[in-house]
């Protein structure tokens, strides 16, 4: 059997900056934030939301109460999700991957507005498959939780697992399952590595 590679999202094959959202969410709050993009990308109220804890209206209210926004639900979507980009040479090493007949995954710490968003304007994101979301699972990488939901989704574990993660303690916890895994700094570097466990087919 094949390994299944198994991607991280965010900073991997989409890069963020909340501060694209915080600005646009910042003019219509009633309340003065000055490091309003640090609060939406790593407040306690984001954590429960990408586990699973408050619905969307749920986590917009608590923003709401939080940050005095005046604006709809709607609103609040648009431009709260709207802070992603594409990383095109990690999409071209991804399409690499598939067109060698290998697996792909996607697993992530994130939550359904940011899924909705990608779904919608990223057509390489249906090329994947199978996705493992932390609001889904919940539970939040480095959680053995969602690490045992993507084993059992591809049906692969240990060295049958390839992973990508920019984050060194979202891999150590791969690792410590037995997972290939690569702590990805750049996509030059993440291709080499790839390659080392793959061979030439998957440049």
């Amino acid at each position: 059997m094949k390994p299944a590679v198994v991607f991280d999202l965010g900073k991997v094959l989409v890069d963020f900056d909340y501060a694209i959202g915080a600005q646009k969410i910042a003019a219509r709050s009633a309340k003065k934030f000055p490091n309003m993009d640090r609060f939406l990308g790593s407040s306690e109220i984001l954590v429960r939301f990408e586990s699973g804890q408050l619905t969307r209206r749920q986590f917009f209210g608590e923003i709401v109460g939080a940050t005095g926004f005046t604006g709809e639900l709607d609103e609040f979507v648009a431009d709260f999700a709207d802070i992603f980009v594409p990383v095109p040479p990690m999409i071209k090493l991804h399409a690499g991957l598939r067109q060698c007949g290998l697996q792909t995954y996607i697993f992530s710490n994130t939550n359904d507005i940011a899924i909705e968003h990608i779904q919608r304007n990223f057509p390489f994101f249906k090329n994947f498959d199978g996705y493992v979301y932390s609001y889904q699972v919940g539970a939040m990488k480095p959680d053995p939780k969602i690490y045992g939901a993507m084993e059992k989704l591809c049906g692969r574990r240990g060295g049958e697992i390839i992973y990508l993660d920019d984050r060194p303690e979202n891999i150590t916890a791969g690792a410590a399952r037995g997972w290939r895994v690569i702590l990805h700094e750049s996509p030059e570097k993440t291709r080499m590595l790839l390659e080392n466990y793959l061979g030439a087919d998957a440049s």
